[in-house]
């Protein structure tokens, strides 16, 4: 196998390139969109040890430098101001921000949104049996779905929803240099002017909860304030939306499945843990890098590597999962990695594995005709390395 390219085909359907590497070079290099050279991570056992490993760092500081020492030095730029969350942390940074929102994601917090999610979703379900046949599930349903719940909890207006949506989907293309910088440009004025708006007029929502600490500089900074926002605001509807509009397309894929699902309602919760193991909205992890010499897969990485663990590859590896490839909403996955592992592992995954069982079901009940408008082969899929996500999804929904 020459060595892979992370370009458009492979974003398309990445899963063949995949058992190809976890079978002959699990841990080996590739070439990223923008042609640099990094390790990437395939194997189960091997993805989930690296997610936990202290040798492989994520500091954004210290990922800077090593950059700026490979390629030369580069101008402090706006974009900045939003990399300063927990996933570009290590401890105790990491510790210090994740403990500030950690209690608005507790079992018990998350479990008091469900009668606000159920509002949300039969609200967008009822627009959907009022207007036409033919849809796309993303806009119709996955996105607004998730975007409100958050923008809620926020308490960010619903009127910037279609700015956030699009300056998430440009951030997150692989090679849009000028189009990340321009979103990211976008998307940091607009939090900047939020959180210096409750700086000035205290809320009691997260957002405002977020900014008091802010006030307290041994709490969080100014600029932690705005990148923390970023990171919840991005973070809190992308895994939703794609896990919504994902697992929908595996189940009208799979029509046995569906009748399955349709037939036993009760298996939802545990179908949202197939979907996320079969195809989860996140495929490559947030970069991290060898602080260290280490060993991953019985392969020495120098230090000062930059390290990608593929969730999507580990996730269908056949020695974890017998027919690793076939969705089946009876499985119990336990122990897949679509929310990560380790002290990275997602803040929010309570919040979406709600928000995805109470989209399903509401779904499934209220449109027993559903079925794809459009021939499969048609769907693309964004080049993204950090998202695995359709670009739309065609339905009828009678």
């Amino acid at each position: 196998m020459e060595q892979l390219r992370l370009g458009p085909e492979f974003f398309s359907d990445p899963h063949a390139d995949y058992a190809t590497l976890r079978e002959e070079r699990p841990t080996s290099r590739v070439i990223t969109p923008m042609g640099s050279e990094v390790w990437l991570v395939t194997r189960y056992a091997d993805v989930r040890a690296a997610l936990a490993d202290p040798a492989l760092h994520k500091d954004n500081a210290e990922f800077r430098a090593l950059m700026e020492a490979r390629y030369g030095p580069t101008r402090r730029s706006l974009q900045d101001a939003i990399n300063e969350h927990m996933l570009a942390a290590d401890p105790p940074d990491h510790t210090r921000l994740r403990k500030l929102v950690g209690k608005a994601f507790t079992g018990r917090a998350i479990a008091a949104m469900r009668p606000r999610i159920e509002e949300i979703a039969a609200e967008l379900l009822d627009e959907m049996e009022a207007g036409p046949d033919r849809v796309d599930l993303l806009d119709a349903y996955a996105f607004p779905l998730p975007i409100t719940v958050i923008c809620e909890l926020l308490g960010v207006s619903m009127n910037d929803r279609d700015d956030f949506r699009k300056w998430s989907n440009t951030l997150l293309q692989s090679a849009d240099l000028e189009g990340q910088a321009a979103a990211a440009r976008s998307l940091a004025i607009y939090l900047t002017s939020l959180v210096d708006e409750r700086r000035a007029h205290p809320t009691d929502d997260m957002l405002g909860a977020i900014v008091a600490a802010s006030v307290d500089s041994d709490k969080l900074s100014r600029t932690e304030a705005i990148s923390m926002a970023f990171l919840l605001l991005i973070a809190g509807h992308e895994t939703t939306v794609n896990l919504i509009g994902t697992g929908t397309y595996g189940l009208l894929q799979n029509p046995l499945q569906l009748s399955a699902l349709r037939a036993d309602p009760s298996l939802v919760p545990g179908a949202v843990e197939e979907f996320l193991r079969w195809d989860g909205p996140v495929h490559l992890a947030t970069v991290r890098f060898t602080a260290s010499p280490t060993v991953i897969g019985g392969v020495s990485i120098p230090a000062g590597e930059i390290v990608l663990v593929s969730l999507t590859s580990a996730n269908r590896d056949p020695s974890r999962w017998p027919d690793a490839d076939r969705l089946d909403v009876r499985r119990q996955p336990t122990g897949h990695l679509a929310f990560g592992h380790g002290i990275h592992h997602c803040l929010g995954a309570p919040l979406a594995r709600l928000e995805g069982e109470v989209a399903f079901r509401g779904l499934l009940s209220r449109f027993p005709g559903l079925a794809l408008d459009t021939d499969p082969s048609l769907l693309t899929w964004r080049p993204s390395n950090l998202i695995r996500a359709l670009d739309r999804l065609p339905v009828r929904l009678r």
